[in-house]
């Protein structure tokens, strides 16, 4: 089954050519046995974050306490490589063993202590959060009016690479989005997009799901600020932004307050009252006392926006 499918025309296009040494998969129902694989997982006192890597191999990032977010004191314990052999998927490396098969992970350690866990979703609790009253609606899947050049699929979702027609200064934004599977992708080209505040300020948008977290993977800003944890989940599952912004602060052309946002990712507080003291990488907009657009950017990779909406505060 075509992994290329739900492509608007002008994607496909773009698609065919680049990504014909690198599969990439927008929906789960086609991603394949190591999607299955991949995800989380959790136990008493522990969990592990499966990253599929393609061609049947595996990174697992083994957690202390529960998963980041989940318990207030997670803390990494091991990261171990895994490869495919038959119906499971088997590792062995750093005192550890075991294997994946059936939604659980089985392993012991050097010392002799056995463990086994199992394949959680977790949800963001503001997924499908309903605007406020007051609220502007930027997109709720009926049309793409309120984008320039915005493209809507036949799914009813918003494709990266436009601008709101809309300019926002203090705001409070909520944004929905899904990064696509590339297992055999790395770094930047893994799911990258960003979503810009007053096509300044980018929130970082990628597939950064295990990783360590950094201020060019999700829940960063961008160039300026690593998240205070990682709360990246599996690609293809829908994540949640929501951020309050409060802009520049300028008196006639000088400005004498930088902008400073608060950022929860999925749910989970990453960035707590951040100074942004310049625009980040290719922003689309100088800084400047004015007004601007949202940004969901085009950086060559399928990713996907659904329920948009902002609040302006006045």
């Amino acid at each position: 089954m075509s992994s290329f499918r739900n492509f608007t025309a002008a994607t496909f296009v773009f698609a065919s050519v680049a990504f014909a040494a690198d599969p990439t998969f927008l929906e789960p129902a086609d991603a394949g046995p190591d999607f299955a694989v991949q995800g989380e997982y959790v136990g008493e006192n522990c969990a592990a974050q499966v990253i599929a890597l393609g061609d049947g191999k595996f990174r697992i990032v083994g957690w202390d306490k529960g998963l980041p977010g989940a318990v207030a004191d997670f803390e990494k314990k091991v990261e171990v490589d895994a490869k495919r052999e038959g119906d499971k998927v088997v590792f062995n490396g750093n005192g550890w063993k075991g294997e994946i098969a059936d939604g659980q992970i089985k392993g012991t350690n050097d010392e002799g202590k056995s463990w086994t866990i199992k394949r959680t979703v977790r949800e963001s609790p503001t997924l499908g959060a309903k605007p406020p009253a007051g609220a502007t609606v930027l997109f709720d899947g009926t049309n793409a009016d309120a984008w320039e050049g915005g493209k809507m699929d036949e799914r009813k979702l918003l494709a990266g690479g436009t601008k709101s027609k809309g300019k926002f200064g203090d705001c409070t934004l909520h944004v929905e989005f899904r990064t696509p599977f590339k297992p055999f992708a790395r770094g930047q080209g893994r799911g990258n997009s960003g979503i810009y505040v007053q096509d300044r300020f980018e929130c970082q948008v990628l597939d950064s799901f295990g990783l360590k977290g950094e201020n060019n993977e999700t829940g960063g800003i961008y160039s300026v600020a690593a998240p205070k944890l990682n709360m990246c989940f599996p690609p293809l599952s829908w994540q949640t932004y929501d951020i309050e912004f409060v802009a520049a602060k300028y008196e006639g052309d000088k400005k004498v307050k930088n902008a400073v946002m608060t950022v929860k990712l999925n749910g989970v507080l990453v960035q707590d009252h951040t100074e942004v003291p310049h625009t980040t990488t290719a922003a689309g907009g100088k800084e400047g006392p004015e007004p601007g657009p949202i940004q969901l950017q085009a950086h060559g990779n399928p990713v996907f926006y659904r329920n948009i909406w902002i609040v302006e505060k006045k």
